[in-house]
């Protein structure tokens, strides 16, 4: 792609701009920032959740326990719209990078919205459907993967950035 490529023509073709921007660099500050021991697209898909202030984010890994998928990204929102807000800039953000869901359920009502990526599974709930699923109690087998304050709120925890209190 030409560097005087209008705005539209970059839109269209956003993996051509990656590429030409450095979409490896982007992926590396991504990583870092989470840990060496996640694939990075569970990485942009934290980064994505709580850009978009979702609380309680947690990864459990199941490869031990599971043969369908690998990892369980866990999100919940505060309200519908929030739900719906991280769901759509987890799957935008990974689709910029070239990762497309396999599936996607629970949109419209937004209550449980799971996105399939295969080797991953992100669920973001919202707050009073997570605790009524409770994943993290049905999934107690799997290993909690420890996450960077600043994507738990700070404290180490389970809280994500809405929840950080002074």
């Amino acid at each position: 792609m030409k560097e005087n490529s209008s705005i539209k023509e970059k839109a269209l073709h956003p993996e051509q701009v990656l590429k030409k921007k450095g979409a490896g660099e982007a992926a590396a500050t991504v990583k870092e920032e989470c840990g060496e021991g996640l694939d990075e697209r569970i990485c942009m898909a934290l980064r994505a959740a709580s850009d978009k202030k979702g609380i309680e984010l947690m990864v459990l890994d199941l490869r031990a326990i599971a043969s369908f998928t690998d990892y369980f990204l866990i999100a919940s929102g505060t309200n519908v719209r929030q739900v719906q807000a991280i769901a759509d800039e987890i799957v935008e953000q990974l689709k910029k990078h070239g990762t497309r869901a396999a599936r996607v359920e629970g949109y419209n009502t937004a209550e449980w919205v799971l996105v399939d990526y295969g080797d991953f599974v992100v669920h973001v709930f919202e707050d009073k459907a997570r605790k009524f699923y409770d994943l993290e109690r049905l999934w107690r087998d799997a290993t909690r993967v420890a996450l960077p304050p600043e994507l738990t709120g700070g404290d180490g925890g389970d809280q994500g950035s809405l929840r950080k209190e002074s």
